[in-house]
């Protein structure tokens, strides 16, 4: 199924050389929005060329940029070391976050002025720590919507973050669900914003300038199917698990429809083509990587309107038959909000955002006080 699509779509390489890019024509010619899945500034102004209208991080990517300049920053670090004397570790390396977010914002201003809000914003990632705890994460929140006109804050669809992304929603903060994989929880999500644009509603707050999505790691829900076919011993076609996040989406997709939810999904963690071309044509976000901009620029692949034809049903019976996870992310109610902390994409994301962190305080460990 996988290799039937990547032929009939794939187009000759190299054609992004003679007309313009696929990305570029999708944000001309379609409603769906370029996102850029880094903060790093250059990465984010080659984005800027293609369409893109927006920029997505994580503990992960965010540490990811902060070594591709590694001089600047451990230079930096050393500055801030000297200008907080007591400072902690990770004190220094979230300060160094929120000053990379704040520079990458600024690129994105001219799009969050023509977008009136809806668009053009910066995703920074609340503390990987705080996923169990709801008044953290509206602290961290708010304080992160302070940085910057045009920031978007990005909050875990756990269960205390489903609770506090409706609180920070009624306080104005635009959020971007993340740690999200499933039906379930992106309808959790929209229900959560909902609740808290009612509100400002009912007090007469602003809400039209406001920017909420809800991001679906396509992915790692892909990643998670193959590995919980392995446990149990499942064997299915091989293509069949990489349309999982693509099967997900789509049905996440059509019950925001038809329920009028102000929130817009979004697209990430690729891991082949259709989590961007399966998605095309709808009122929807896309944020590949940098790298995956490259290639699908290079792939010739038609921007085409896809987003409205369902997944092959035999492919999306036989996930069902075979996976009780795959029942759980795809059935709207297969999950309550206090089962999604234990679902096991939740659960290995977390791990690695936390990882992450770990790893930015060691860097700025080795600065402070380096190995003799």
């Amino acid at each position: 199924m996988t290799q039937t699509l990547s032929q009939s779509t794939a187009g000759t390489p190299g054609a992004a050389d003679t007309a313009a890019s696929p990305l570029l024509r999708m944000a001309r010619e379609t409603p769906t929005c370029l996102w850029n899945d880094s903060a790093d500034p250059k990465e984010l102004s080659a984005a800027l060329g293609w369409g893109a209208v927006g920029a997505t991080c994580n503990p992960v990517i965010a540490l990811a940029a902060i070594k591709a300049d590694l001089p600047r920053w451990t230079a930096r670090i050393a500055e801030l070391a000297a200008q907080r004397p007591t400072a902690t570790e990770d004190e220094i390396g979230w300060a160094v976050v929120e000053e990379l977010s704040v520079e990458a914002a600024r690129l994105l201003e001219p799009a969050f002025a023509e977008h009136a809000g809806r668009n053009g914003r910066l995703s920074i990632q609340t503390d990987p720590r705080f996923h169990r705890d709801t008044a953290a994460l509206v602290e961290q929140a708010v304080h992160f919507h302070g940085l910057a006109p045009n920031v978007i804050v990005k909050i875990p669809a756990t269960a205390a973050g489903v609770a506090a992304i409706e609180e920070v929603t009624y306080r104005g903060v635009s959020v971007n669900a993340t740690v999200s994989f499933t039906v379930p929880q992106a309808l959790a999500v929209a229900e959560a914003v909902e609740a808290g644009l009612r509100r400002r509603d009912a007090e007469g707050l602003d809400t039209a300038s406001m920017g909420p999505v809800c991001t679906i790691m396509v992915g790692r829900l892909d990643d998670w199917m193959k590995a919980a076919a392995d446990v149990r011993g499942v064997v299915l076609d091989p293509g069949y698990y990489e349309w999982a996040g693509v099967a997900a989406f789509k049905r996440a997709y059509r019950i925001y429809g038809e329920r009028g939810y102000r929130t817009r999904l979004l697209s990430a963690a690729f891991r082949n083509h259709m989590h961007w071309s399966e998605l095309v044509g709808g009122d929807v976000v896309i944020s590949p990587p940098y790298g995956w901009q490259v290639r699908l620029n290079a792939s010739g692949i038609e921007p085409a309107p896809r987003i409205d034809t369902p997944v092959d049903a035999g492919v999306v019976a036989a996930l069902l038959a075979a996976l009780p996870e795959f029942r759980a992310a795809y059935e709207p109610d297969g999950m309550t909000v206090e089962e999604f902390d234990a679902f096991g994409a939740t659960r290995r994301t977390l791990r690695q955002f936390l990882a992450a962190n770990n790893d930015l305080e060691a860097l700025v460990r080795d600065v402070l006080v380096p190995n003799p």
